[in-house]
């Protein structure tokens, strides 16, 4: 099977994700791999779980992400006392024209930071269910749609700190990709704080895409070429995690879903109209390892989802590349 060339529409989303890239890069110092994963899931429209321990940047790589596009945004910061009602809007009483009126809530944005997402109780968590799977909330049994494009960033404290909710399964199912930012490096570091401005230059950030043309973008990624081998071991992959004896619950259908979806995405972001093994072993990870739930001795031993991925990896065959 002869390769798909590099042509139409995908051909541009490189370049506009360069774009992206190098004007978040800006504001968040040493972590290219970070900054591609972000722009990879926002052109699968996809949303982003960012876990990591406070203070390396969690909530500045979201709101540098909302402020390089040219569309609305909103910022919840989620606390126990958060409402579910706080999130998607409520409906009140105008007593001057004697009707009912509705009052979107902070949901309503092309790009919604949701910054410590597991605060907030698991009642208002659920409130973003809806949403972030079929892009409409529902008040007083009316559907609203949200606008398009529609990504969540949601950033978490580890379960292990005072104050904080366990994701339930459900929740973290409907997140494309789960990142760690981790500490910069020395170099990074040094930059960081020979550059400390008080945060200065992320509110200075100006947007270099519009809404418009995120749109058009994703668009174009989902016209990527996915031979059938691809998807065979996409597929494999996810049936691998469903027979580790340390597994409790492998990855489901929509897992599979996912990877195919940041995987289009990053083979545009790449510059090409076709999917290679390496853009689902480059992803695996990210998009797999927290669909997972392990079996309590597993994790007792230290085992964690990550590793198993990386060992379904190792072990399941990758197409030849005359197949793909």
């Amino acid at each position: 099977m002869t390769t798909p060339q590099r042509e139409g529409n995908a051909s541009t989303v490189d370049v506009a994700a360069a774009r992206l890239t190098d004007n978040i890069a800006q504001v968040i110092k040493g972590k290219p791999e970070i900054i591609k994963l972000v722009v990879t899931c926002l052109l699968a429209e996809g949303h982003l779980l960012i876990e990591d321990v406070p203070g390396v940047g969690k909530t500045s790589v979201a709101r540098a992400l909302a402020a390089s596009i040219a569309g609305s945004w909103g910022r919840i910061q989620f606390t126990p006392d958060l409402l579910p009602s706080d999130v998607t809007g409520v409906t009140v009483y105008n007593q001057s024209n004697r009707q009912f009126e509705f009052h979107p809530g902070s949901i309503f944005a092309n790009v919604v930071v949701a910054d410590e997402i597991n605060r907030a109780s698991p009642k208002t968590q659920s409130a973003l269910l809806e949403v972030m799977e079929e892009r409409q909330v529902t008040v007083d049994g009316v559907g609203r749609p949200v606008p398009r494009p529609f990504v969540v960033v949601a950033t978490q404290n580890p379960i292990e700190m005072d104050g904080t909710y366990r994701l339930p399964e459900a929740q973290l199912d409907r997140f494309l990709m789960r990142i760690s930012v981790g500490y910069p490096d020395a170099a990074a570091e040094r930059d960081i704080l020979a550059n400390d401005d008080g945060g200065r230059r992320l509110r200075e950030l100006q947007p270099v895409l519009s809404a418009e043309d995120v749109v058009r973008m994703i668009d174009a990624v989902a016209h990527v070429h996915v031979s059938d081998p691809l998807r065979d071991y996409v597929v494999a992959l996810a049936a691998a995690t469903r027979v580790l004896p340390e597994v409790r619950l492998g990855v489901s259908p929509r897992g599979s879903l996912a990877l195919l979806r940041a995987v289009r995405a990053l083979a545009a972001a790449s510059g090409r109209s076709y999917v290679v093994p390496e853009d689902a072993k480059a992803l695996a990870v990210q998009v797999l390892a927290h669909r997972m739930i392990l079996q309590p001795d597993a994790e007792l031993r230290g085992t964690t989802a990550g590793d198993l991925v990386r060992r379904v990896l190792d072990a399941v065959p990758v197409p030849a590349p005359s197949t793909v």
